[in-house]
């Protein structure tokens, strides 16, 4: 009689995917959410204690906001340059060392007392941007197929959440403590982030090949500053300042020059073969509307709410309340993140992608008909900022489906890069139009409530083109499940 070949004891990936979260998968993601989360508040929390740093170094206004601009710029370059080393020497490897640029840079803030270390310290800050695209990659790498996209939505709600509570945060500091809490209170979230990525998350396996492409990175890197760097200073050089066109048409020469080189390395920062694929070409075009939106809600908000009464549409909220004002639109996003996943399994991300960026256009519309109290300001924006969950939330899974899995950390990395160009425009656009129209209010000059609608116009226009794009992305054959995460040994 012959007895049937013994079957197999070891789980299967569907069978693991049908069992549920396993608690290293849980954990993992949580780490990963949490880098996203510190990134987020990094980029947000300076923003209401900027006048205190200032009285405090008696520096000037333009040296002041270099604490944020050189942020911007390292985070820029920073995210290409991470997300290629990620494809090439470890997805973990390169998110640990984000990490550890966030304690590094908070500990060399929190130490300084001058406005050079200050900065230095922020620069070296600006790395850690490059976090989130690079575990959004790990988590695509990683997770079983099935349990990517609510994990890769949770992690990209995080952009929000971060960012809504950098605000409040700042604000409640600046009232009874020192500003330098605020750096070690993000020391001490990297060193939580550095931590639980070695021990919590384990390194897949690569299948990108080739080496570092140094040329590509210098070309990128200045293309990136002579284009981000007029964009941060629009409001104060000027669009007519030579600086402004000048550094724009660099921009714009070292962009084709980058394009060309990139076309004939063998192993390219960005590969413009793949990269230029409809899919991703698209959804990098969607995101740039999508983070327009974003940033400009960010700007038009706290800075509203806390106009005096006299100005006509502001409340004369504190800065606390300005920053709480932003809260709900973080918690929005948040819970809508496994919403989002969902409707990415039903109608696909493209779909979902749309109406995220509809329901944004839809909540600034609020904006620029409800007016007369406080809390229809908050429901608008949190309106806005649901729609931004959701939209944010289908992206990754897009490059993921779209992507090859050895360009998979470098093509997040330029989405994230797409998202920072958005809202960069937003800086500079938002700054000129408020700047433009203005009220006198004995010796202070502030935005009329017109420049406000129109830069809400110009948001809702934004995110409806963003809804354009995204319903215009051919469909992309989806990616064979991964082997499922499991803890570092």
């Amino acid at each position: 009689m012959t007895q049937a070949p013994p079957t197999s004891t070891r789980p299967t990936a569907e069978a693991v995917d049908d069992a549920g979260w396993t608690p290293q998968q849980i954990t993992a993601v949580a780490v990963v959410a949490l880098c996203g989360v510190l990134v987020a508040l990094t980029q947000s929390l300076l923003v209401p204690v900027l006048p205190a740093i200032q009285r405090d170094l008696g520096s000037s206004t333009s040296g002041t906001q270099w604490l944020l601009t050189s942020t911007l710029l390292v985070g820029a370059v920073s995210v290409p340059v991470f997300g290629r080393l990620g494809d090439l020497y470890g997805k973990r490897l390169m998110l640990t060392a984000a990490g550890a640029a966030l304690t590094v840079g908070s500990l060399i803030c929190a130490l300084s007392d001058t406005l050079g270390w200050l900065i230095v310290g922020r620069a070296v800050t600006g790395m850690s941007a490059a976090a989130i695209p690079l575990g959004i990659s790990l988590i695509g790498s990683v997770l079983p197929r099935r349990r990517t996209g609510t994990a890769i939505a949770l992690v990209s709600a995080t952009l929000g959440v971060g960012g809504a509570l950098g605000l409040p945060l700042a604000a409640l500091v600046a009232e009874h403590a020192d500003y330098h809490v605020l750096f070690w209170i993000c020391l001490v979230g990297g060193l939580m982030t550095v931590i639980g990525v070695r021990l919590a998350v384990s390194e897949p396996a690569r299948v990108a090949a080739g080496r570092m492409d140094h040329v590509g990175a210098v070309l990128l890197a200045a293309a990136l500053v002579c284009l981000l760097l007029p964009l941060a200073q629009a409001t104060k050089w000027g669009w007519g300042d030579p600086r402004t066109g000048g550094l724009l048409v660099a921009a714009a020469v070292l962009l084709v020059t980058f394009v060309l080189v990139e076309r004939r390395v063998a192993s390219p920062l960005v590969d413009m073969v793949v990269n230029a694929r409809p899919a991703l070409l698209l959804t990098n075009i969607a995101s740039v509307f999508v983070g327009f939106a974003l940033f400009a809600m960010l700007i038009g908000t706290a800075s509203y709410v806390q106009a005096p009464v006299s100005s006509g549409y502001g409340f004369g909220s504190s800065v606390l309340a300005g920053g709480l004002a932003m809260l709900p639109s973080g918690l929005a996003m948040l819970l809508l993140s496994p919403v989002s996943a969902k409707l990415s399994a039903r109608v696909g991300p493209k779909i979902t992608l749309a109406i995220g960026a509809t329901v944004v256009a839809l909540g600034f519309a609020a904006r620029i008909v409800f007016t007369g109290s406080f809390w229809q300001i908050v429901v608008g924006t949190t309106i806005a900022g649901a729609g931004t969950g959701i939209a944010y939330a289908a992206m990754p899974s897009l490059i993921l489906l779209a992507a090859p899995p050895s360009e998979l950390a470098a093509a997040n990395g330029l989405n994230a890069l797409a998202r920072s160009v958005g809202s960069s425009l937003a800086s500079a656009v938002g700054g000129t139009v408020l700047a433009a129209s203005t009220i006198s209010l004995g010796a202070f000059e502030l935005p009329s409530l017109g420049a406000y609608r129109l830069l809400f116009g110009l948001c809702a226009g934004a995110a409806l083109l963003g809804a354009a794009f995204a319903l215009s992305i051919p469909a992309s054959r989806a990616r064979s499940e991964a082997a499922p995460v499991h803890a570092a040994g």
